[in-house]
Protein backbone atom coordinates (compact mmCIF):
# COMPACT_ATOMS: atom_id res chain seq x y z
CA UNK A 1 0.00 0.00 0.00
CA UNK A 2 1.34 3.57 -0.71
CA UNK A 3 1.37 6.08 1.70
CA UNK A 4 1.86 9.77 1.23
CA UNK A 5 0.84 13.00 2.42
CA UNK A 6 -2.87 14.79 1.71
CA UNK A 7 -1.02 17.52 0.51
CA UNK A 8 1.95 17.70 -1.32
CA UNK A 9 4.82 20.45 -0.22
CA UNK A 10 6.86 20.37 -2.98
CA UNK A 11 3.61 20.85 -5.53
CA UNK A 12 3.02 23.61 -3.31
CA UNK A 13 6.82 24.95 -3.53
CA UNK A 14 6.97 24.02 -7.48
CA UNK A 15 9.91 22.58 -7.36
CA UNK A 16 11.00 19.04 -7.00
CA UNK A 17 14.63 20.35 -5.09
CA UNK A 18 13.82 22.95 -2.89
CA UNK A 19 16.04 25.35 -1.19
CA UNK A 20 14.20 26.88 2.10
CA UNK A 21 15.56 30.39 3.19
CA UNK A 22 14.76 31.51 7.10
CA UNK A 23 13.90 34.16 8.30
CA UNK A 24 14.48 34.32 12.68
CA UNK A 25 12.29 36.74 13.57
CA UNK A 26 14.07 39.13 16.18
CA UNK A 27 13.19 38.75 20.18
CA UNK A 28 8.99 39.74 20.03
CA UNK A 29 6.96 41.81 22.38
CA UNK A 30 6.73 40.10 25.30
CA UNK A 31 9.73 38.02 25.13
CA UNK A 32 12.68 38.11 27.24
CA UNK A 33 14.98 39.91 24.60
CA UNK A 34 12.78 41.66 23.48
CA UNK A 35 12.99 45.45 22.96
CA UNK A 36 8.99 45.99 21.76
CA UNK A 37 10.38 47.61 18.88
CA UNK A 38 7.96 46.53 15.86
CA UNK A 39 8.66 48.61 13.59
CA UNK A 40 12.44 47.57 13.62
CA UNK A 41 11.17 43.91 14.03
CA UNK A 42 9.11 43.98 10.64
CA UNK A 43 12.05 45.65 8.60
CA UNK A 44 14.23 43.26 9.37
CA UNK A 45 11.96 40.44 8.24
CA UNK A 46 11.34 42.10 5.15
CA UNK A 47 15.04 42.68 4.92
CA UNK A 48 16.04 38.89 5.36
CA UNK A 49 13.04 38.02 3.09
CA UNK A 50 14.03 39.83 0.17
CA UNK A 51 17.52 39.04 0.57
CA UNK A 52 16.31 35.49 0.64
CA UNK A 53 14.11 35.93 -2.49
CA UNK A 54 16.71 37.72 -4.61
CA UNK A 55 19.37 35.15 -3.56
CA UNK A 56 16.74 32.52 -5.39
CA UNK A 57 15.44 30.05 -2.54
CA UNK A 58 12.18 28.23 -3.22
CA UNK A 59 10.29 29.20 0.10
CA UNK A 60 11.13 31.47 3.25
CA UNK A 61 9.92 29.46 6.74
CA UNK A 62 9.59 32.13 9.28
CA UNK A 63 10.41 31.18 12.90
CA UNK A 64 10.14 33.31 15.98
CA UNK A 65 13.65 32.27 16.84
CA UNK A 66 14.27 35.38 19.15
CA UNK A 67 11.74 34.30 21.85
CA UNK A 68 14.33 32.07 23.86
CA UNK A 69 13.44 30.41 26.16
CA UNK A 70 10.49 29.31 24.39
CA UNK A 71 7.05 28.28 25.84
CA UNK A 72 6.93 24.48 25.23
CA UNK A 73 3.65 24.10 23.56
CA UNK A 74 1.27 26.56 23.68
CA UNK A 75 2.52 30.20 23.32
CA UNK A 76 0.03 33.22 24.23
CA UNK A 77 -2.24 34.96 22.06
CA UNK A 78 0.11 37.83 21.46
CA UNK A 79 2.48 35.69 20.19
CA UNK A 80 0.27 34.26 17.60
CA UNK A 81 -1.17 37.97 16.78
CA UNK A 82 2.23 39.15 16.08
CA UNK A 83 3.76 36.06 13.63
CA UNK A 84 0.09 36.81 11.88
CA UNK A 85 1.50 40.58 11.37
CA UNK A 86 4.78 39.64 10.47
CA UNK A 87 4.50 36.66 8.49
CA UNK A 88 1.65 38.55 6.49
CA UNK A 89 3.82 41.21 5.32
CA UNK A 90 6.48 39.04 4.51
CA UNK A 91 3.86 37.13 2.36
CA UNK A 92 2.78 40.10 0.76
CA UNK A 93 6.29 41.17 -0.08
CA UNK A 94 7.63 38.41 -1.44
CA UNK A 95 6.68 35.91 -4.61
CA UNK A 96 7.98 32.88 -3.20
CA UNK A 97 5.65 30.56 -0.71
CA UNK A 98 6.34 30.96 2.79
CA UNK A 99 5.90 28.47 5.96
CA UNK A 100 5.54 29.25 9.89
CA UNK A 101 7.43 27.48 12.76
CA UNK A 102 6.11 28.52 15.95
CA UNK A 103 8.53 27.63 18.50
CA UNK A 104 9.02 25.48 20.80
CA UNK A 105 6.34 22.93 19.45
CA UNK A 106 3.05 25.14 18.92
CA UNK A 107 2.00 22.97 15.69
CA UNK A 108 -2.12 24.83 16.49
CA UNK A 109 -0.63 28.29 16.38
CA UNK A 110 1.63 27.42 13.41
CA UNK A 111 -1.59 26.42 11.47
CA UNK A 112 -3.47 29.07 12.58
CA UNK A 113 -1.06 31.87 11.30
CA UNK A 114 -0.38 29.70 8.25
CA UNK A 115 -4.00 29.55 6.96
CA UNK A 116 -4.26 33.05 8.14
CA UNK A 117 -1.49 33.88 5.24
CA UNK A 118 -2.22 31.51 3.07
CA UNK A 119 1.39 29.97 3.70
CA UNK A 120 2.23 26.70 1.75
CA UNK A 121 3.25 24.65 4.78
CA UNK A 122 4.24 24.69 8.76
CA UNK A 123 6.80 23.08 10.68
CA UNK A 124 6.50 20.68 13.87
CA UNK A 125 9.09 20.30 15.91
CA UNK A 126 7.45 17.02 17.99
CA UNK A 127 4.61 15.92 15.99
CA UNK A 128 4.29 12.22 16.81
CA UNK A 129 6.30 10.41 20.02
CA UNK A 130 8.04 12.70 22.97
CA UNK A 131 11.00 13.98 23.36
CA UNK A 132 13.04 15.63 26.05
CA UNK A 133 14.10 18.76 25.92
CA UNK A 134 15.17 22.31 27.41
CA UNK A 135 11.56 23.27 27.79
CA UNK A 136 11.09 19.89 29.30
CA UNK A 137 8.89 16.73 27.62
CA UNK A 138 7.31 17.27 24.20
CA UNK A 139 4.44 15.17 23.18
CA UNK A 140 3.59 14.76 19.30
CA UNK A 141 -0.26 16.12 19.15
CA UNK A 142 -0.94 14.87 15.18
CA UNK A 143 -4.03 13.85 16.33
CA UNK A 144 -5.12 17.22 17.00
CA UNK A 145 -3.04 19.12 14.30
CA UNK A 146 -4.72 16.92 11.10
CA UNK A 147 -7.83 17.52 12.59
CA UNK A 148 -7.53 21.16 13.28
CA UNK A 149 -6.17 21.22 9.34
CA UNK A 150 -9.37 19.63 8.64
CA UNK A 151 -11.90 21.89 11.08
CA UNK A 152 -10.25 25.31 9.43
CA UNK A 153 -9.91 24.33 5.99
CA UNK A 154 -6.19 25.23 5.96
CA UNK A 155 -4.58 23.53 2.70
CA UNK A 156 -1.15 23.73 4.67
CA UNK A 157 1.33 20.90 4.33
CA UNK A 158 2.85 19.60 7.32
CA UNK A 159 6.50 19.52 7.84
CA UNK A 160 7.12 17.16 10.82
CA UNK A 161 10.98 16.22 12.60
CA UNK A 162 12.32 12.81 12.66
CA UNK A 163 14.34 13.05 16.15
CA UNK A 164 14.22 17.22 16.16
CA UNK A 165 17.17 18.67 16.94
CA UNK A 166 17.84 20.33 20.12
CA UNK A 167 16.14 17.42 21.76
CA UNK A 168 16.70 13.33 22.68
CA UNK A 169 13.22 10.89 21.62
CA UNK A 170 12.06 9.28 24.59
CA UNK A 171 12.15 4.88 24.32
CA UNK A 172 13.92 2.97 22.27
CA UNK A 173 12.61 3.92 18.64
CA UNK A 174 15.19 4.77 16.03
CA UNK A 175 15.61 6.85 13.22
CA UNK A 176 14.07 4.92 10.72
CA UNK A 177 11.14 3.47 12.56
CA UNK A 178 10.49 7.11 13.88
CA UNK A 179 10.16 8.13 10.02
CA UNK A 180 7.40 5.66 9.69
CA UNK A 181 5.51 6.46 12.53
CA UNK A 182 5.17 9.93 11.80
CA UNK A 183 3.78 9.23 8.12
CA UNK A 184 1.83 6.56 8.39
CA UNK A 185 0.17 7.35 11.70
CA UNK A 186 1.05 10.73 12.13
CA UNK A 187 0.05 11.23 8.18
CA UNK A 188 2.74 14.07 7.88
CA UNK A 189 2.90 15.73 4.35
CA UNK A 190 7.13 15.29 4.33
CA UNK A 191 9.93 14.97 7.07
CA UNK A 192 12.81 16.81 7.95
CA UNK A 193 16.11 15.33 9.20
CA UNK A 194 18.60 16.98 11.17
CA UNK A 195 21.43 17.80 13.07
CA UNK A 196 22.01 17.50 16.70
CA UNK A 197 21.49 21.50 17.02
CA UNK A 198 21.09 24.91 15.00
CA UNK A 199 23.34 24.98 12.18
CA UNK A 200 24.75 21.72 12.92
CA UNK A 201 25.91 19.57 9.98
CA UNK A 202 23.07 16.52 9.39
CA UNK A 203 24.61 13.37 8.85
CA UNK A 204 24.15 11.81 5.58
CA UNK A 205 23.85 8.63 6.37
CA UNK A 206 20.86 9.63 8.83
CA UNK A 207 19.32 11.37 5.31
CA UNK A 208 19.93 7.60 3.74
CA UNK A 209 18.19 5.74 6.23
CA UNK A 210 15.16 7.76 6.25
CA UNK A 211 14.88 8.17 2.35
CA UNK A 212 15.30 4.29 1.97
CA UNK A 213 12.67 3.69 5.01
CA UNK A 214 10.34 5.52 3.66
CA UNK A 215 10.66 4.19 0.13
CA UNK A 216 10.76 0.78 1.27
CA UNK A 217 7.34 1.27 2.65
CA UNK A 218 5.72 2.73 -0.29
CA UNK A 219 5.84 6.18 1.70
CA UNK A 220 5.85 8.97 -0.69
CA UNK A 221 6.81 12.00 1.05
CA UNK A 222 9.70 14.30 0.90
CA UNK A 223 12.77 14.16 2.76
CA UNK A 224 14.28 17.66 4.01
CA UNK A 225 17.36 18.36 5.71
CA UNK A 226 16.77 20.50 8.34
CA UNK A 227 20.36 22.08 9.52
CA UNK A 228 23.78 22.32 9.10
CA UNK A 229 23.29 23.20 5.22
CA UNK A 230 26.31 25.26 3.44
CA UNK A 231 27.61 25.78 -0.04
CA UNK A 232 30.16 22.61 0.33
CA UNK A 233 27.60 20.39 1.75
CA UNK A 234 23.87 20.89 -0.06
CA UNK A 235 24.77 18.86 -3.08
CA UNK A 236 25.69 16.07 -0.65
CA UNK A 237 21.98 16.49 0.84
CA UNK A 238 20.48 16.11 -2.15
CA UNK A 239 22.72 12.60 -3.08
CA UNK A 240 21.76 11.47 -0.08
CA UNK A 241 18.01 11.48 -1.06
CA UNK A 242 16.78 14.52 0.24
CA UNK A 243 14.09 16.32 -1.69
CA UNK A 244 14.86 20.09 -0.26
CA UNK A 245 17.13 22.33 2.49
CA UNK A 246 16.16 23.90 5.06
CA UNK A 247 18.96 26.67 4.76
CA UNK A 248 19.88 29.47 8.03
CA UNK A 249 23.26 29.92 9.57
CA UNK A 250 25.18 29.32 6.09
CA UNK A 251 23.08 32.40 4.30
CA UNK A 252 23.90 35.13 7.47
CA UNK A 253 26.30 37.76 7.44
CA UNK A 254 29.45 36.18 8.77
CA UNK A 255 27.58 33.14 9.27
CA UNK A 256 26.00 33.97 12.48
CA UNK A 257 22.56 32.70 13.02
CA UNK A 258 21.57 36.09 14.47
CA UNK A 259 23.08 38.14 11.71
CA UNK A 260 20.82 39.87 8.93
CA UNK A 261 20.81 37.21 5.76
CA UNK A 262 23.52 38.01 3.09
CA UNK A 263 21.92 37.60 -0.51
CA UNK A 264 25.43 36.79 -1.76
CA UNK A 265 25.64 34.12 0.79
CA UNK A 266 21.99 32.78 -0.39
CA UNK A 267 23.51 32.30 -3.78
CA UNK A 268 26.25 30.77 -3.50
CA UNK A 269 24.20 27.80 -1.49
CA UNK A 270 21.42 27.87 -3.99
CA UNK A 271 23.95 27.86 -7.38
CA UNK A 272 25.78 24.67 -5.20
CA UNK A 273 22.38 23.20 -4.60
CA UNK A 274 20.91 23.01 -8.32
CA UNK A 275 24.16 21.32 -9.08
CA UNK A 276 23.60 17.42 -10.33
CA UNK A 277 26.58 14.73 -9.18
CA UNK A 278 27.36 14.58 -13.28
CA UNK A 279 27.92 18.19 -12.81
CA UNK A 280 31.53 19.54 -13.27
Amino acid sequence: MTTSGEIDPLERLGTDRAVIGMVHLPALPGSPSSDGNRDAIRRRALADAHALESGGVDAILVENFGDAPFYPDEVPTHVVAEMTALAGSVSEAVDVPIGINVLRNDAHAALSVAAAVDAAFVRVNVHVGTAATDQGLLEGRAHETLRLRDRIDANVAILADVHVKHATPIGDTGLERAALETVERGKADGVIVSGPGTGAKTPLENVTLVTNALSEHDCEVPVIVGSGVTPEAVSDCFDAGADGVIVGTAVKCGGETTNPVSETRVRTVVSAAMRTDTDP
